[in-house]
């Protein structure tokens, strides 16, 4: 893969689409500024800049142009922008899809926006700041490489990487673009899917006066370009909820659910007038999807559901955690769903929302995580409290996504075991999700040590058939065992019947050509290989009481070589002999 294939012009908010917008991402001018010097030189105001970077890939990636992998802390970017003639009298938003860590944004010299969070988006409406002409927009972005109480992820606070950390990412990584719209406008919209009551409940927010005018929003409902439903209301207040009977919906036989099998689609049309004027349009699309535990079983749509999931820690070679194109992405879900999976666990990161919009289309579950932090403070708690939430309200309309998961193995919490404060973290983290999402199930801290969750996960590495054969025979065994020496309850939290999935194993090594690298176990040759694998996913397809897994991983990743894939995404054996085992057969001369 390379540069060939930026700057993307596929729509960066695909659940959110209007037309009146441009892409910025590909050349900007861009510098380090190790000394600190930019803010008291006033660098928004006016500088010589005297390198360029390609964005959106941060500085240490190979596509970047740049691919410094040394630290500087603190960079700044620089880009000329001359608005087209369709935003003249409009307003304008400037959009970050993410900025690692923090980042002030000047136009034309003067401040327009701060963010923290080097995972979630972040906008600013910079009308009042244009002029006429040609317009420069400058980012500052400062980075806190060694800060351990930071929410990171895989990023390595060290020079070099090594064991499960990786190449840092400082800066601009995922896209950044303009919009225009009109004085009053739609400003999100949040879906919610209700196949009981084959319903589906609208909330739409309103920016602008709504006060002694006649604002009305025209919502149409299509399924495969057939009509479904339309409704216009008048919207008295900056938020209005409602709701849509899909009366195509009753006959299930129609096969309109969304599942990762058949991923069907509706797409909806928001239409806002003002005194009868047209003022916004925007196009989005959700799907009937419904994850509930039942009695102690995961459903999807009110079926019991076996979860088949691979861990995907979303890196690239040339892009680390920017993905080259959708057609990386795409490849990416496709490799994972001919393998035998129906979803993946993305490790670490919040993920774009390109490769959730992909999801959706071609059906595999995802699990959302939140990149986590190393050491607990109260500065952290903060910071990553304020970004998860983040991430919630951007990811919530996918239907692709039906777990959250906030900690990982007590990362940022490792005194959990003892520490009360710790402990309150997880659960605060548990309980602010559920009051976010009322529809999807939470995983307090994945791995082990759970304090209150809705599923019971359970990492265990263990490469020994007999060993996992007895260990998930019965509840008892599982939820008594000790993988890694780590409880999988915290003293004071019990289980309560939770189901059991165990999303993280196998992680098995088995080195393509010539490069270094580890795993948990090791393979030499492909027959060992696909025997090591039936040696570890077999038992747990077999379990009475195991209801998923998550197997480590889907491909290399640096010097990590426990994947299924190679780096740049070469199978390792035969995909259809992983899909076998995975469907619970037996591949011929085994």
């Amino acid at each position: 893969m390379n540069n060939t294939s930026i700057p993307r012009p596929d729509y960066p908010r695909p659940q959110f689409v209007r037309n009146d917008w441009i892409n910025l991402n590909g050349e900007w001018e861009f510098e380090f500024d190790d000394q600190r010097q930019g803010d008291r030189e006033k660098w928004y105001e006016g500088h010589e800049f005297s390198g360029n970077i390609i964005v959106p890939f941060c500085f240490q990636s190979e596509f970047s142009g740049i691919g410094d992998t040394d630290f500087h802390d603190q960079v700044w970017y620089r880009k000329k922008v001359t608005l087209p003639t369709e935003f003249a009298g409009k307003r304008v938003i400037l959009h970050f899809g993410a900025v690692d860590y923090q980042a002030w944004v000047w136009v034309n010299g003067r401040l327009a926006v701060f963010h923290e969070g080097g995972h979630t988006p972040f906008s600013a409406e910079i009308t009042d700041l244009l002029h006429d002409g040609i317009h420069s927009i400058v980012v500052k972005v400062r980075d806190f490489s060694h800060d351990l109480a930071l929410p990171r992820g895989k990023q390595y606070w060290n020079e070099k990487s090594e064991g499960i950390w990786y190449t840092r990412t400082t800066g601009i990584w995922q896209t950044v673009w303009m919009e225009a719209v009109e004085d009053t406008y739609l400003r999100k919209v949040k879906l919610t899917p209700d196949i009981d009551s084959n319903s589906i409940e609208i909330r739409a927010f309103v920016q602008g006066d709504v006060t002694d005018r006649d604002i009305r929003l025209q919502t149409t409902v299509t399924f495969g370009g057939e009509p479904v439903a339309e409704e216009t209301r008048q919207i008295r207040h900056p938020e209005t909820k409602y709701r849509f009977c899909l009366h195509d919906f009753v006959d299930h036989s129609l096969g309109r659910l969304w599942t990762p099998e058949k991923p069907h689609l509706y797409d909806v049309r928001f239409t806002l007038f003002v005194d009868g004027r047209q003022t916004d349009e925007v196009t989005s699309y959700f799907g009937m999807r419904k994850i509930s535990i039942v009695d102690g079983q995961i459903c999807l749509n009110n079926k019991p559901y076996y979860m088949k999931l691979v861990l995907d820690q979303g890196y690239f070679p040339g892009g680390l955690l920017t993905p080259p194109s959708d057609e990386a992405i795409i490849q990416d879900v496709e490799l994972t769903k001919k393998m035998g999976f129906n979803g993946a666990r993305k490790h670490q990161k919040v993920e774009d929302p390109r490769y959730l919009y992909w999801c959706d289309r071609m059906g595999l579950l995802v699990w959302g995580e939140m990149a986590n932090s190393q050491a607990y403070s109260e500065e952290y708690a903060h910071r990553f409290m304020q970004e998860w939430q983040e991430a919630i309200e951007r990811d919530y309309n996918h239907p692709c996504l039906v777990a959250w998961v906030p900690l990982n193995e007590s990362w940022g919490v490792n005194q959990i075991l003892v520490d009360s404060l710790q402990q309150q973290h997880a659960l605060a983290m548990y309980h602010i999700t559920k009051s976010l999402d009322r529809t999807r199930p939470v995983i307090s801290n994945d791995g082990w040590e759970h304090v209150q969750s809705d599923i019971c996960t359970i990492h265990d590495y263990e490469s020994k058939r007999d060993v996992l054969e007895q260990r998930y025979s019965t509840v008892g065994n599982a939820v008594n065992s000790k993988p890694s020496n780590n409880w999988i309850y915290v003293p004071g939290f019990t289980y309560d019947g939770a189901p059991i999935i165990v999303s993280e194993y196998g992680g098995i090594a088995f080195q393509q050509g010539g490069e270094a690298g580890w795993g948990y176990s090791s393979a030499t040759n492909e027959r060992d290989f696909i025997e090591r694998y039936m040696d570890v996913t077999q038992p747990l397809l077999r379990s009475p009481i195991v209801q998923g897994f998550c197997y480590t991983q889907l491909t290399d990743v640096e010097q990590e070589i426990n994947g299924l894939l190679t780096y740049d995404r070469k199978p390792k054996v035969p995909l259809d002999m992983i899909k076998l085992i995975n469907d619970g057969k037996q591949p011929e001369g085994y």
